[in-house]
């Protein structure tokens, strides 16, 4: 199982036909005749890497390696890129529609913060919880927090200190981070192959962890995680072992099993530990592994990269912009489980966010993204 085994926490709604407004009556609150105020706009905050980054790295003085806004990122929904490493739309944009939010707008370019309310999105291609991971090519998890830290300040200073602490309170706060850590084990000659891959999977977690405790510091309760999806089966790590007769790379799938146990007992801790802590897991692996293995029964045809070059479309070329100037772009991105070689395409992310936003507890547990989204956090 991927979630806690401790009860879920019961809620009972009451729509009020008379008005729009919902609410919410708590038997988790400290006292259980308190009703929340109607139900009010929920912030989303998000942190991590290529899986979520929505333009950032536009803005960072990096190389194309670690950025999407060239063409023909943003086909299928843009219809032009906009620094998002897929052909549309990723996650964090459908978990924002269907919590009835804009696009959630990245902490850079700094001239937007007007709109921080609706929360920010941190998250930059290439980061991972490693602060040496890519280290001066992109916005590391360290740094993130850096950034989240600055717009509670400037929360505070434009809604008032306690309409600020109320905003972060019931805000969401969205994670998909680690990745990129284990992937760079395979491409570079990376010191940290000397640790055991347990210890190695230590040091991510750990990072992780102080992460999730500082933003609870400041009020945050309501988190939200995508495990590792399956790294082994990525057209682009397949590309690196041609001889290999596996359908995924063994030795990837190790850390990423490792990765996903620590990171699920982790929460299962942090919810005993941490007064009020709430979270959404979702099973990333699974539901990719699911689809890499039978595409047909999700609506792909294909499970090789519609954009890139070589075997499997794995070498990372998609757009010409990078060192290989040569690719290949198919006709229909939605036939393909891959965009480039190694993200997913919008159809594929949006199944995953409807997983994330509503799916039962064996997939996203113990709570899915519509729980915590509407539920106050009554503190």
């Amino acid at each position: 199982m991927y979630f806690s085994k401790a009860k879920l926490k019961l809620f009972i709604l009451f729509f009020v036909t008379s008005s729009s407004n919902l609410l919410i009556i708590s038997i988790n609150c400290q006292d259980d005749h308190i009703l929340s105020l109607p139900r009010r706009q929920v912030a989303l905050f998000i942190f991590g890497d290529s899986l979520f980054d929505a333009g950032i790295n536009n803005y960072i003085n990096t190389t194309t390696d670690y950025q999407a806004n060239f063409w023909p990122y943003g086909e299928s929904f843009f219809d032009y890129p906009t620094g998002r490493f897929s052909d549309g739309r990723l996650i964090p944009d459908f978990i924002a529609e269907y919590a009835e939010l804009p696009f959630i707008p990245t902490f850079l370019p700094y001239h937007n913060h007007d709109q921080f309310t609706y929360g920010v999105n941190f998250a930059s291609g290439g980061a991972g919880a490693l602060v040496e991971t890519h280290q001066g090519f992109v916005i590391d998890l360290e740094t993130q927090l850096s950034y989240f830290k600055i717009v509670e300040k400037l929360l505070k200073q434009k809604l008032g200190d306690e309409e600020a602490e109320t905003l972060l309170s019931e805000a969401v706060y969205l994670f998909g981070v680690g990745g990129n850590d284990y992937f760079n084990l395979f491409t570079s000659n990376s010191s940290d192959l000397h640790f055991s891959k347990k210890e190695f999977v230590g040091m991510v977690i750990g990072n992780l962890t102080n992460t999730i405790k500082e933003i609870y510091k400041r009020g945050g309760r309501k988190f939200a995680f995508a495990n590792l999806c399956p790294l082994g089966c990525l057209p682009a790590m397949k590309v690196l072992f041609p001889g290999s007769t596996s359908p995924c790379v063994e030795d990837a799938q190790e850390f990423v099993q490792l990765h996903n146990k620590a990171l699920s007992e982790l929460l299962q801790e942090l919810e005993g530990e941490l007064k009020g802590f709430k979270y959404a897991y979702h099973d990333f692996f699974t539901s990719i592994s699911q689809r890499f293995n039978n595409p047909s029964k999700y609506g792909f045809k294909e499970v090789t990269a519609c954009c890139g070059s070589g075997p499997y479309g794995g070498l990372s070329s998609c757009g010409g912009k990078r060192a290989i100037k040569e690719y290949e772009l198919c006709d229909n991105p939605n036939e393909y489980l891959f965009f480039d070689s190694s993200h997913s395409s919008e159809k594929a992310y949006k199944q995953i966010a409807e997983l994330m936003w509503n799916g039962t507890p064996d997939v996203t547990g113990p709570y899915n993204l519509k729980m915590l989204f509407e539920h106050s956090t009554c503190i």
